[in-house]
């Protein structure tokens, strides 16, 4: 990595939590095969935010939730409200999904995922705690900000070893790297702590809420530097599964090991970071394939397969209403750019290693911090070697999404072009 700044800089941070476990039971997402409401809590959930920046340069706001995907209508509904009175500007506000599987589910993400329609009076529930979640978030946003105070940022990249690549493919690609931010005060108390692993929250399924490894680790933090706030995010890690899998043991014990390395930065020298910080964000689109014929949706819903036939059904009703079924899926790319010493990108969506450890390759990966299910959770990102490959991933998953098929063989670098044009040419990787 680069050499240390000469002199550290002083932001003003703020951080704050919230318990946004309902008190009443919700239909739990991420697991189809799960048909009634939530069976008690073995974890509290929680919201946590971090603001870095002062009214006078431009304040930023990082969420993190454990939930399996916010919709992009959630973090547009909280940016609006924060947006009437604060200096939050919408490049500068970014969520963050833990993908935890044993969460509530929310309106907009994974609609399709039963294969049926959700009982209304499920709905109900859903609907309540959306609603609930939106002013949660806005509200920690606020006191995020409300708590700024001097600090210095500081940051480090250490390696975690759980995550392996689920796919059957020969080629099973992983990213290791955990990388931390660390935000002190004047006293040199932690007072945040920022990780990001590329793994999916899916070591349990039980019918309880909890926020898996992502959850545990957040307790070991807090448990480890008292009076901070740990937020935890997700890396490029769609593709990618806690491994073994499937006992609360193995939860305790990977929470536990990330949090470990993520104290073993903590507690040595880190990366001092500098401004000004430079926020960033593109809306581009990415194109499907080809959509099938109304003859083709036809068949389809004939399928033995009740998510496929479930789908088709819908997309047939979408047809005699007169709807236009969509070509493209809206997608943010977002960038926060630290002065020269830190390129954090924040991509939405279940995406694919390949990605990570392609901007890793293209970049100085030293400086280079890539986070996904970002601002919005519409469905899988598949890189185009997987997109090829097909499989869930690749195709199969974007039924549950209710997408009306795969994507077409540019969207990887559709996305790794706007991520060149987000972050400056400095954080390229030296050409030989």
């Amino acid at each position: 990595m680069p050499g240390f700044a000469a002199s550290p800089e002083w932001f003003e941070i703020g951080a704050a939590s919230v318990d946004i476990t309902p008190e009443y039971p919700v239909r739990l997402s991420g697991y189809g095969s799960r048909r009634e409401v939530s069976q008690g809590v073995a974890q509290r959930l929680h919201a946590k935010a971090i603001a870095i920046g002062s009214d006078a340069d431009g304040p930023a706001v990082l969420v993190t939730v454990d939930n399996c995907g916010v919709p992009a209508s959630l973090r547009s509904e909280i940016f609006g409200r924060l947006a009437k009175n604060t200096a939050l500007r919408e490049e500068r506000f970014a969520i963050a999904s833990s993908h935890t599987h044993c969460a509530p589910m929310l309106k907009g993400i994974l609609p399709n995922i039963f294969g049926m329609d959700i009982p209304a009076a499920h709905l109900a529930g859903i609907e309540r705690y959306t609603g609930e979640l939106t002013a949660w978030i806005e509200q920690v946003a606020r006191d995020a900000l409300a708590d700024r105070k001097p600090c210095q940022l500081a940051w480090a990249v250490g390696k975690v070893g759980f995550a392996a690549n689920r796919r059957t493919f020969p080629f099973k690609p992983v990213d290791h790297d955990l990388p931390v931010l660390r935000a002190t005060d004047a006293a040199g108390r932690v007072r945040a702590i920022l990780a990001s692993y590329a793994c999916h929250c899916t070591t349990i399924a039980i019918d309880s809420f909890h926020g898996d490894w992502a959850g545990v680790a957040q307790e070991a933090l807090q448990r480890e530097f008292p009076g901070s706030i740990a937020l935890i995010a997700i890396g490029c890690g769609a593709d990618q599964n806690p491994t073994p899998r499937r006992t609360m043991e193995l939860v305790k014990q990977y929470g536990e090991d990330l949090g470990a390395e993520a104290k073993r930065l903590a507690l040595g020298e880190m990366h001092p970071l500098t401004g000004p910080l430079s926020c960033r964000t593109r809306q581009i689109n990415l194109a499907y394939a080809p959509l099938p014929t109304r003859e083709e949706w036809q068949a389809l819903a004939k399928s033995p397969t009740a998510s496929i036939a479930y789908h088709a059904t819908k997309n047939l009703a979408r047809l005699d209403r007169g709807e236009a079924i969509p070509t493209e899926l809206p997608y943010l790319v977002q960038s926060w750019n630290f002065g020269q010493g830190l390129a954090m990108v924040f991509l939405p969506g279940e995406v694919t290693v390949d990605y990570s450890l392609r901007l890793k390759r293209e970049f100085d990966r030293s400086r280079l911090w890539v986070n996904a299910y970002c601002n919005d959770v519409p469905c899988y990102i598949p890189s185009r070697r997987v997109l090829e490959e097909g499989g869930y991933e690749g195709a199969g998953a974007m039924t549950y999404y209710d997408r009306p098929t795969k994507f077409a063989p540019d969207v990887e670098d559709r996305i790794i072009r706007a991520v060149h044009e987000l972050v400056p040419t400095e954080f390229q990787a030296a050409t030989k």
